[in-house]
């Protein structure tokens, strides 16, 4: 962390150098020299990497995990274990998650070019490929004093945790790819979120609920084919999946979506329906030691919208690049807005699921009331609001600021309503809110630096559950109606 600390106070202050001088920014950036070729290519593969490490600091969170050794950053979240304890640590992925991959783009014959992509995350702490599976049940059945980081996820385990899909594109036909893909909706939200889907300081980053249209584990889907077309500033695309056990949903799916750009404007609209989806439960529910998970299945409905506007702003001021040719070598400055909604609506599925895997293989508990295909009695629906900002420097800085909202409805859960209120039960309405504020120096194609804080806070039934509310277990209940947490975290990425 010192060092950390060290290199950006460095960075600060030839900044502040450069700028008091009024010489050229970009004179701060060369003297970071970058040892790493544009792309590793070769035959029309290339090799990439994120290698994303830092220090944090958390008020109310849980110890790092053996397994999932980065924070739970924020509450809105199946595991609800937070309890009041300040974390102090190295963390990892804060910004984008750490993995490493292949992708393809050779060209084969009459404007036609084979395409693909292998990647899968790994946790640079440990070593080990991100397995959020294995961390539920590493705390199974401890109560929340005892337990340690730990988050449903659809990244379990699996060789290829990320995507693994191959096909053929053509600008004239459009691409058609398939394999194991992100959702259309985790695809959109990827490219409309200000925070690009951080861990540390996005709602749509770290909780895959948008993503999955309702259910982490189907973010990505499996046995999938998905095709998307441009047709001059429009593009449009399509997407279905088969499903199947040890693949997050169980039934089909399938995703429409249409968008376009014009000068900086560009917006989206999404469409999915999932059938079968998985959605684990907090490991509370789960029996000591044990080595099969509780979860909920739903049929999910998700509509959604997105946009953003980019200002090209210019350089910096003519008085430092005294040349015309200079300044026309100089990449301007950009500002951009972003704002997008997602309403999602879960129900029961109209194909119960009475056995079979999660995503990596990790068997579901089979019992009379497990999997639970009736956590759904009348329709959860949860809509989602975002909105943000961002300025990004010519010389290589960017500040970002973003909100998050979600509200949930009072729903009934297995034939039991919201009676009480408040935070009696998961299934009364609730809220979520989070600001973020990030700023990220980027001193290389190759390398940046970063440093950012953000605050997040569940009501009511979005906090029901969590130690101090009504609805906590294992005598951990009070009267409570509301959990928040703010996290601060510096680190730096490289990426190949």
């Amino acid at each position: 962390m010192k060092r950390t600390l060290v290199l950006a106070l460095a960075i600060a202050s030839q900044v502040a150098a450069a700028h008091a001088a009024d010489v050229d920014p970009f004179a701060v950036k060369s003297q970071f020299k970058d040892p790493l070729p544009d792309s590793l290519t070769w035959q029309g593969v290339t090799l990439f990497a994120t290698l994303d490490l830092g220090a944090a600091y958390q008020t109310n969170g849980r110890p790092l995990g053996s397994v999932v050794s980065g924070l739970e950053y924020i509450p809105f979240t199946t595991t609800r274990n937070y309890t009041g304890q300040s974390i102090s640590t190295i963390t990892h992925s804060a910004l984008e998650q750490s993995k490493i991959g292949v992708k393809i783009d050779e060209p084969l014959a009459f404007g036609w070019s084979a395409v693909g992509r292998a990647d899968t995350g790994f946790d640079p702490l440990t070593g080990k490929l991100s397995d959020g599976c294995s961390s539920i049940l590493q705390n199974a059945g401890l109560v929340y004093t005892q337990q340690n980081s730990n988050a449903d996820s659809g990244r379990c385990g699996q060789a290829f945790n990320g995507v693994l899909y191959g096909g053929l594109s053509n600008k004239q036909y459009g691409t058609l790819t398939i394999g194991r893909q992100n959702s259309l909706q985790l695809d959109g939200i990827g490219a409309y979120d200000p925070m690009a889907l951080s861990y540390a300081f996005s709602l749509l980053g770290y909780s895959g609920t948008n993503g999955g249209s309702g259910s982490t584990q189907a973010a990505r889907w499996n046995n999938s084919a998905k095709y998307v077309y441009d047709f001059g500033p429009i593009t449009a695309g399509a997407m279905y999946s088969n499903g199947g056990s040890n693949s997050g949903m169980f039934g089909n799916g399938y995703g429409l979506m249409v968008g376009g750009h014009y000068g900086g404007f560009s917006a989206q609209v999404n469409y999915t329906k999932e059938h079968g989806a998985v959605n684990l439960q907090s490991a509370v529910n789960d029996a000591v030691g044990s080595q099969t998970l509780a979860a909920n299945i739903s049929d999910n409905t998700t509509w959604s919208a997105m946009a953003k506007y980019t200002w090209q702003l210019g350089g910096s001021s003519p008085a430092s690049y005294p040349t015309k040719a200079r300044m026309a070598e100089t990449p301007s400055d950009k500002f951009s807005i972003f704002a997008g909604y997602t309403h999602v609506d879960q129900a029961n599925p109209s194909s119960p699921v009475l056995f079979g895997d999660a995503a990596g293989g990790y068997v579901l508990t089979s019992s009379a009331t497990l999997p639970d295909n009736d956590a759904f009695t009348t329709d959860k629906v949860l809509q989602f609001f975002w909105a943000g900002a961002k300025y990004e420097w010519a010389w290589g800085l960017s500040v970002t600021g973003a909100y998050y909202h979600v509200n949930q409805n009072s729903y009934v859960a297995d034939g039991a309503p919201c009676v009480a209120g408040g935070a009696s039960k998961t299934d009364c309405s609730g809220n979520y809110d989070q600001v973020s504020l990030l700023a990220d120096y980027v001193l290389s194609k190759h390398f940046d630096v970063y440093a950012g804080a953000t605050y997040a806070r569940v009501t009511n039934g979005l906090a029901s559950g969590f130690p101090g509310t009504p609805g906590a277990k294992f005598g951990f209940a009070g009267t409570g109606t509301s959990v928040d947490t703010a996290s601060f975290v510096t680190g730096f990425r490289v990426k190949i």
